[in-house]
């Protein structure tokens, strides 16, 4: 092998303390130096880097990278030119040796303690498992999120038929698989449940007119309701209703029509008021309307501060709920003919029920049962049906029979039968818990043990004992603090709920009013700038009453209800508590407000179209910062199902997630825009959903 060449003249000489040298020693230190110049050659590539391997590992205590030897030359250590560099050789071999073996012995005791139990490698095979799948999860979101929304496979709308869906409600379904008796209609949500597809509005929807217009007069187009439902409609509250054109009008004041205004007013007299204005005075604020009509109930009572939520069952074709949210007013689809509702328990200040097509003398009474969980004590059960006329029901021998029995069930829960006018009953619920214990023996259901008596639960089976006797949230409504004070809780009531003082609760409302405000910023010149107005639609004046329905799908403790009722805007609050995070639901209805729990998994009970706004603060770091449950775009999808034409969309969260939501956004042809947080490492996402129309075939 030819020697390689040198950079350079041979006969440099080095001079070190007098006279000059030229022997093997410096030759070969010579030969170093300008091979370490020369590092780049192929040739000595493979040396080099063994060198200063050697040399890494383990470092000369000596000043500098070439010392000097005895004779004042520069030395090598890795030349075995004298003694004293043998000896250090052999020290870097021992070095070495013992650094092979210390690696020996941890990797043995590695595989020693992996192999003690099985039962440690399946835990740990378990956790490599969920993390593997995470990182899946995360590189599928990232990789979306760099392809960028130009590349990903744009989605579909659904076929015609769908625009009304609701998923986990399908009735034909249900009927396929044998269920009957009411359970068809019940809630089934299986993996195939979701759609993953746009629902489109129906040919010729229009932008629902602003509240208040809005609650008496709907498009008749935006619902799926025939004329011929229109004027038939039978019950109280259904058929204070008019068809007229295009639009669907909601008459309180007729005088052709029974009047809501003269029916609520009976029932507070019944109760012992003066009129409905006083139901504040009596400790009702939130009243359950269990099958509600068009809501006519709820909005007469909006006027004096009273919340209701209307709950009835999926309906192909005239829903209740779908007309009711389409006038603003609360509502969620719902039905207990076996499960229990997902709200706690003493949750209601009034149920009601006028027409609304329960048997409340089937099934043992255990639907009466669930009516006494959601009442809280001191709370009003009223009746309206032809059941309760007892002047009619003793020539009706079988509405007798049935009178009877909910009168006797309704004594032996401890209810006391406030009045009974015409067709309308009025039940008071006990205050006292000593009234379950001088019932006599074998009379009445039971009071549930401490397993059975679960605050909130989620779509449980009905249970036949009476539930809340053992809750700390037991007061009579009648001690509560009233409406409008009753939303900010007082020390005792915020220590039930696990709150120290009510400094949280007000520090959490103030950030809130501050977010509300900001809020209300970004979207005016959003919507009255950036978005031209519709023909013949002026704008509105100040405090713009551009939302009506509002989800918070991550309610916490209610902080933006509260806002937005501070703020005096006309809007109402869907509070939602997810199932996978810290259960607050009990301290919003506290508060006054209407609230549910969900697991965001699934499909909401909701129609499509139904909330002008929906607002999620920290949800994606709930539901996919640490591990997820479902695909994060199943939710936006869920999302664009429940969310009006023009709605709008406000996340808050996480830099990361923010930007994996953006990506989201644009795959649905939402308009999007990245706003920063003062002071935080987190950003808000607010979007638009375009109006996109069905086209007509």
């Amino acid at each position: 092998m030819s020697r390689p060449l040198h950079r350079g003249s041979g006969g440099e000489r080095l001079s070190v303390n007098g006279p000059d040298f030229w022997d093997d020693s410096q030759m070969k230190d010579k030969i170093e130096k300008e091979d370490l110049e020369r590092n780049r050659s192929a040739g000595d590539q493979t040396y080099l880097s063994a060198k200063f391997l050697f040399r890494i590992l383990f470092p000369d205590n000596s000043p500098s990278k070439h010392s000097l030897g005895e004779n004042g030359l520069l030395s090598d250590p890795f030349s075995p030119g004298t003694g004293r560099n043998r000896l250090k050789y052999t020290l870097l071999l021992i070095r070495l040796s013992l650094v092979v073996i210390i690696i020996l012995a941890l990797t043995g005791s590695f595989w020693w303690t992996m192999s003690i139990t099985s039962s440690s490698r399946g835990q740990i095979y378990h956790g490599y498992r969920q993390l593997q799948e995470q990182v899946v999860s995360d590189l599928r979101d990232i990789g979306q999120l760099s392809l960028g929304a130009t590349s990903v496979k744009d989605i579909e709308y659904c076929p015609p038929e769908s625009e009304n869906f609701v998923p986990c409600f399908n009735v034909s379904e249900n009927l396929d698989l044998g269920l009957s008796k009411g359970e068809e209609v019940d809630r089934h949500c299986g993996p195939g449940s979701r759609q993953n597809c746009l629902v489109l509005t129906p040919v010729n929807y229009k932008i629902p007119l602003r509240w208040p217009t809005g609650r008496d007069v709907i498009w008749h187009a935006n619902v799926n309701i025939t004329a011929q439902e229109v004027l038939s409609s039978g019950s109280l509250t259904k058929r204070l209703m008019m068809l007229e054109e295009e639009q669907i009008s909601f008459r309180s004041d007729s005088a052709m029509f029974d009047s809501i205004e003269d029916y609520s007013h009976q029932i507070a007299e019944m109760i012992g008021l003066r009129n409905e204005s006083n139901f504040a005075q009596a400790g009702v604020r939130t009243i359950l309307d269990i099958g509600c009509g068009y809501g006519s109930f709820g909005a007469h009572l909006f006027s004096s501060q009273l919340l209701t939520m209307c709950v009835a069952n999926y309906e192909t074709s005239g829903s209740q709920v779908q007309l009711t949210l389409e006038r603003g007013l609360p509502a969620m689809i719902g039905s207990f003919n076996s499960k229990q509702l997902p709200y706690p328990s003493l949750s209601f200040d009034m149920i009601h029920c006028a027409e609304c097509h329960v048997d409340w003398d089937q099934k043992d009474g255990i639907l009466l049962v669930e009516v006494d969980r959601l009442l809280r004590p001191g709370g009003y059960f009223v009746w309206t049906s032809t059941v309760t006329n007892t002047q009619r029901s003793v020539h009706n021998k079988v509405n007798l029979k049935k009178w009877n029995v909910v009168r006797n069930f309704a004594e032996s829960m401890c209810w006391e039968l406030l009045a009974q006018q015409d067709e309308t009953v009025v039940w008071k619920k006990t205050s006292l818990k000593k009234c379950y214990v001088a019932r006599r023996p074998g009379v009445g259901p039971s009071l549930c043990s401490k397993g059975q008596d679960i605050e909130s639960p989620y779509y449980r089976p009905l249970q036949a004992c009476i539930a809340g006797t053992q809750s700390r949230r037991w007061i009579p409504i009648e001690e509560r603090t009233k409406w409008p004070s009753r939303a900010k809780l007082n020390s005792s009531e915020l220590k039930i709920h696990g709150l120290p003082s009510s400094e949280a609760l007000a520090e959490d409302s103030l950030n809130w009013y501050s977010a509300v405000n900001n809020y209300w910023s970004l979207l005016s010149p959003l919507i009255f700038s950036d978005h031209p107005k519709r023909p013949g639609d002026d704008d509105p004046s100040p405090p713009y009453n551009m939302l009506r329905n509002v989800l918070d799908m991550n309610a916490h403790f209610g902080g933006l209800n509260a806002a937005l009722l501070d703020a005096k805007k006309s809007a109402w609050v869907m509070n939602v508590i997810p199932t996978s995070g810290p259960n607050y639901l009990p301290l919003i209805l506290d508060r006054g407000f209407v609230g549910v729990l969900h697991d965001w998994c699934e499909a909401f009970p909701t129609y499509p179209r139904t909330y002008d706004l929906v607002h999620a603060n920290g949800l994606l770091s709930l539901e996919f910062g640490q591990h997820s449950r479902c695909p994060m775009f199943d939710l936006f999808i869920e999302i664009d199902r429940v969310l009006r034409p023009e709605g709008w969309v406000i996340l808050r969260d996480t830099v990361p997630l923010i930007e994996l939501a953006r990506a989201h956004a644009a795959r649905l042809k939402w308009d999007a825009r990245v706003i920063e947080v003062e002071s935080s490492d987190e950003k808000l996402l607010i979007c638009q959903k375009p109006f996109t129309r069905r086209q007509a075939s």
